[in-house]
């Protein structure tokens, strides 16, 4: 691989970065109650992973696309009350969500896959480099 082909990976892995802290910036928190899932990345020989925590959602309720080489992650997590319930005390945090992630350098884009079991949201992708497109995608969870 040509040294161009290096620096223009790493500069869109940057351009991903600056996108993710654009977003985090723009999109102010709305008090304590806003339900912002925890994630972490997990590298190993032959793919990275991203898992999050979504405890209590369905998968319907989660929606995963990519584009120019970002995965971004959204949903919304709501209590639900029968008409005689009432809140008394809220601890668990609820809301829209939108998390956003730049491929890492060496990623392909082409193979992103998403597993959802338990309220664990588990996205991997291969290290296999390929071409990649700036056509937007819908990623099915499993």
């Amino acid at each position: 691989m040509s040294n161009f082909s290096i620096d223009l990976e790493k500069q869109l892995s940057k351009l991903g970065r600056d996108i993710q802290q654009l977003v985090e910036r723009a999109v102010p928190v709305q008090g304590a109650s806003n339900f912002q899932p925890k994630c972490d990345v997990v590298e190993s020989e032959k793919q990275f992973s991203l898992i999050l925590d979504l405890p209590g959602m369905k998968k319907e309720q989660i929606s995963i696309t990519m584009k120019n080489g970002v995965i971004t992650v959204s949903g919304d997590r709501e209590l639900f009350l029968e008409d005689h319930e009432k809140l008394v005390r809220s601890e668990r945090k609820q809301g829209s969500f939108s998390r956003a992630f730049a491929l890492p350098e060496g990623a392909d884009p082409k193979s992103v896959q998403a597993e959802f079991n338990d309220g664990v949201l588990r996205i991997t992708v291969s290290k296999t480099v390929s071409e990649e497109d700036g056509d937007s995608q819908s990623i099915p969870i499993n």
